[in-house]
């Protein structure tokens, strides 16, 4: 496909100045880009100025800066209006692409979303990963929209959903046909929404087990700290798409399942912080005029008091014999 192996690496950053020149130059190292768009996204720690200092001279980087904040989907989108080529690869500020990743998944031409496996790298042994990296088989498989969806729902013994970390490539083509772009009232789970609206539009995604996307894990992680109205959107976002898509029995009924799922996080989370603000009774007082809530706030409690026990790294992965962890396990080259 050399004549659509043309990949823009799109980087929303805020407050990254200490990661993204990484990031940029891992970028910039791939043969297959031929742009590297870069958005500070009202950053106050000089990003935008470490991001031009990773620039290797051959014309590819393009920095922007928002004087504020607007969030990661307003970037990208910015990002994607004002970059030109057929891929999007979106790569977080505090990440790093390993060196040959695109060729492994350009190798078919099969697909409107790619994505490969993902190494997670504590942040103190980073710089030594691309040396210890472990090779699988491709292993391809298409992804539906109820596995995908089912892939985001917590599970016993597995905090998140291990789908929703798969950074795929996208085609441009398809994205600007349907008119789909990452809503920007949302700042978690914005990819998600992407992926299961252009899912519900008929969109191959296929998924390798080869691994190419490190990702760098760090114990102040923004994605951690979200909002109680984040997860509000998120619901909604789901409630949006079952009222204006005919989805098919199973796909629908995936969705309503994420839907229960993330509602029951947001009652969670608004008990804790009516009894943070305002006191228990008013809490309990909350519970009484919500009876719905009250089963997903005590199970949500129950689980974040047994969480260190289940799963302490706060990631399922899968650990092979070279020390990385990842996201999907195959068999090994």
């Amino acid at each position: 496909m050399a004549e659509t192996a043309s990949i823009c690496v799109i980087i929303a950053a805020k407050n990254a100045a200490d990661t993204i020149e990484t990031a940029v130059r891992s970028a910039l190292r791939e043969p297959e880009v031929t742009e590297v768009v870069v958005v500070d996204d009202g950053s106050g720690d000089g990003t935008a100025g470490a991001a031009r200092r990773a620039d290797d001279t051959s014309g590819r980087l393009n920095v922007v800066r928002f004087d504020q904040n607007k969030g990661p989907s307003a970037a990208r989108n910015h990002a994607i209006d004002i970059s030109s080529a057929p891929l999007i690869a979106i790569l977080d500020a505090d990440d790093f692409f390993f060196e040959g990743r695109f060729r492994q998944m350009l190798v078919e031409d099969d697909w409107e979303f790619v994505a490969d496996n993902i190494a997670f790298v504590d942040a103190d042994t980073a710089s030594q990963a691309p040396q210890r990296l472990q090779q699988f088989a491709a292993s391809p498989l298409f992804l539906d929209l109820p596995t995908f969806v089912d892939g985001n729902i917590s599970k016993r013994g597995v905090r998140r959903g291990e789908i929703g970390f798969l950074k795929p490539i996208m085609r441009r083509a398809f994205l600007d046909k349907h008119g789909l772009r990452y809503r920007e009232e949302m700042r978690l789970g914005e990819d998600y929404d992407l992926y299961i609206r252009a899912l519900a539009l008929g969109a191959r995604y296929k998924v390798i087990h080869s691994c190419g996307y490190g990702a760098v894990v760090r114990g102040n992680s923004l994605s951690g700290r979200h909002r109680t109205e984040d997860l509000r959107r998120l619901y909604e976002a789901d409630r949006v798409l079952l009222a204006s898509s005919r989805l098919p029995p199973e796909a629908a009924e995936a969705v309503r399942r994420h839907e229960r799922h993330v509602r029951g996080k947001y009652e969670l989370r608004r008990f804790l912080d009516i009894k943070s603000q305002s006191g228990p009774l008013a809490a309990i007082a909350y519970i009484a005029t919500h009876p719905t809530a009250f089963p997903p706030i005590a199970t949500g409690i129950l689980m974040d008091k047994t969480e260190r026990l289940r799963n302490p790294g706060g990631v399922s992965v899968t650990a092979q014999g070279d020390g990385l962890r990842y996201l999907l396990s195959a068999p090994a080259k």
